[in-house]
């Protein structure tokens, strides 16, 4: 290959790779005939075309005054001549070019040089090798600052003292390396100060743009511009109208990532006509493409740096039909959202008899578009705080609760139902705010958080009573009797478990009365009932079994295994986690596999089967893995350990 192009987003270093590999070329002498340098300032106002690089060219290689051609097609003859006749390799940088009308009349006529172009967008119109830059990864991020700031000062110890600060610094300025500078050289000048204050100014302005322009020293050492806003205004200034109102709206999306369906329904267009627009913005590199990650619903995402979000809402906000055409563009992702995460749900609670959700034709499906779009589902749910979204963003909420329950996403979850009760609490809707308490509960319980989730818990039992929701009361006393239980609570947790169950019962819910008696079958064995816990479990795995939910089905059989083991009943335990098993499996839910396998391992550890229990335990820590549970796997390993150094 002779030519070569750097390309990246503004700001991104690709001059800086540029000059700095030219000078390592040289030094090893691969371009004995030197380097020609220059700037083509292709995104400035009043950009160097061709006609002048030209002549700046001919000057750095002697041609001058009265030597020089009158007509520029003469002065292009004899640039390209003067390079042919020389014996050593040169090597040429084209920087900052926008339009390959600037560089395509500057290439040598000749392949013994090399060129080396940089651009902020890809160069299509020629064979090149293409060298894309990213932004930087976190760690070199932080050791760019770090070094920026003893290098000034060795005695500047800030970055060691105040590495968390440093790390949430680098992450606000985007991992961009002209951000990074200006930040670095605002710390630099406010020595006295720690980084910890500037992060809380960009934090409380929210507008990091704004902060490191205000504090920018203009340039740099070598006169470049230390300035973010004017980089991306000229990036995008010079999009075509559609493209440029695709990015603004973009830059709207709730998530930092999106899928290209929900971007057509953000941008009201067909996927074909957006597909196309996207790879014209990712060709300007001002959105980059996110691998997809394989499953049956995966497709390619699109990422827009956090920069570049900022600038295009901050466009947003500035005009009031933009402003407008803005709020269409949520209220059209949000029913988006709304109708297939809806779906998406329908399916994972889906038992024979019911209606057969449309897209979703099985849970891999429905669980990989949920996968991917997750982070934008979440975000999209933070809209419930604005009056216009509020109730389409609860109604999202409620269709993330068996998914992120699902997935064990227990951070998201809480966040979830805290927003969607916040928002049923200021509309004053009673039912709508028991229903997030109680969903509340149920992850924070998971959380581990269980004294706020019986708070959580009686809040949405007292608000049910007071609307009269006897069906959905009866869940709430499941639901706080088994919190109680997990604190040791186990008089009451069984009398509020057993009312639920009468609750169901008189319903009429068989597949919600299951639920109930299989929590009291763990409460009552908790509580050293052994006898009543299996019969509990029992009743539980036969109520599921009637209602067809055999995934629940498959966690009775776990359960009951365990009240067995402890009733010192061992080969019927085993024979119940054998049927856990094979459904946990079918259902591919990892953490439960995991879980039954200990108990496996455990009662074969009882029977006296080491080896037994051994594989077991091997098995457990291979589901824990696959179900990202690090700590449950790494206590069934040193189980495992501990099995094989016994003596045989």
């Amino acid at each position: 290959m002779l030519i070569f192009a750097v390309t990246g987003m503004g700001g991104i270093g690709k001059t800086a790779l540029a000059v700095e590999a030219a000078h390592r070329a040289c030094a090893e002498g691969w371009f004995p005939g030197g380097t020609l340098f220059v700037d083509l300032r292709g995104y400035d106002e009043d950009p160097v075309m061709a006609d002048q690089a030209v002549l700046a060219l001919l000057d750095a290689l002697g041609v001058r005054d009265r030597d020089l051609p009158p007509t520029a097609e003469r002065q292009y003859d004899v640039y390209r001549a003067l390079l042919a006749e020389r014996p050593d390799r040169m090597l040429l940088i084209l920087d900052n070019a926008s339009d390959p009308s600037q560089y395509l009349p500057l290439l040598p006529g000749t392949d013994r040089h090399r060129v080396l172009i940089t651009s902020r967008d890809r160069p299509d119109s020629l064979p090149v090798r293409l060298i894309d830059l990213e932004t930087l990864d976190p760690d070199d991020s932080v050791a760019l600052v770090t070094r920026a700031l003893q290098e000034t000062d060795e005695r500047d110890e800030r970055a060691a003292s105040e590495p968390d600060s440093l790390r949430e610094l680098a992450d606000l300025c985007g991992d961009l390396p002209l951000a990074l500078q200006i930040a670095a050289g605002m710390l630099r000048r406010r020595r006295h100060r720690d980084i910890a204050s500037l992060v809380a100014e960009i934090r409380d302005t929210g507008d990091a743009i704004a902060v490191l322009d205000q504090g920018s020293p203009g340039t740099d050492l070598y006169g470049r511009s230390l300035v973010l806003r004017p980089v991306l205004e000229t990036s995008y200034r010079r999009l075509p109208d559609d493209q440029a109102r695709l990015l603004r709206l973009l830059c709207l999306a709730p998530g930092a990532e999106t899928g290209t369906e929900a971007i057509a329904a953000l941008a009201d267009l067909s996927g074909e006509t957006v597909l196309s627009l996207l790879e014209e913005l990712a060709a300007a590199h001002l959105v980059t493409t996110v691998r997809p990650n394989g499953g049956p619903g995966s497709a390619v995402r699109w990422r827009v740096h956090d920069l570049v979000r900022g600038f295009g809402a901050g466009v947003m906000a500035e005009d009031a039909a933009l402003r407008e055409e803005g709020e269409g563009a949520r209220e059209r992702v949000l029913g988006f959202y709304r109708q297939w995460a809806d779906a998406a749900n329908r399916r994972l609670r889906w038992l024979p008899g019911m209606e057969e959700p449309e897209r979703f034709g099985d849970r891999a499906h429905a669980l990989a578009w949920l996968d991917g779009e997750r982070a934008g589902l979440v975000a999209a749910v933070g809209w419930a705080q604005e009056g216009r979204f509020a109730d389409a963003a609860v109604r999202l909420a409620w269709s993330l609760r068996e998914y992120l329950s699902w997935r064990r996403y227990f951070d998201d979850w809480i966040v979830v139902m805290e927003l969607a009760r916040d928002a049923a609490r200021r509309a004053g809707n009673g039912l709508h705010e028991a229903i997030a308490s109680d969903s509340l509960g149920f992850a924070l319980r998971e959380a581990g958080r269980v004294r706020e989730a019986i708070d959580a818990h009686t809040r949405a039992r007292d608000l049910l009573q007071a609307v009269g929701d006897r069906r959905r009361e009866a869940s709430t006393w499941n639901n706080l009797g088994t919190a109680l239980w997990q604190v040791g609570r186990m008089e009451e947790a069984i009398d509020a478990i057993a009312h639920a169950c009468e609750l169901h019962q008189a319903a009429g819910n068989r597949h919600r009365e299951a639920s109930a008696w299989n929590n009291l079958g763990i409460t009552l064995r908790r509580a050293g009932r052994v006898e009543e816990a299996i019969d509990a479990h029992t009743r539980a795995r036969d109520l599921f079994q009637d209602a067809g939910d055999r995934h629940r089905q498959g966690k009775a059989w776990n359960n009951l295994g365990v009240a067995l083991k402890q009733a010192g009943r061992v080969e019927e335990a085993v024979k119940a986690y054998g049927k856990s098993l094979e459904i946990q499996r079918e259902f591919e839910d990892s953490y439960g596999e995991g879980g039954t396998l200990r108990n496996l391992a455990i009662a074969h550890e009882i029977a006296r089967r080491p080896a037994e229990a051994r594989a077991a335990y091997l098995q457990s820590a291979d589901a824990y893995t696959r179900a990202n549970a690090p700590a449950e796997a790494a206590e069934a390993r040193a189980r495992a350990v501990k099995l094989s150094e016994q003596p045989d």
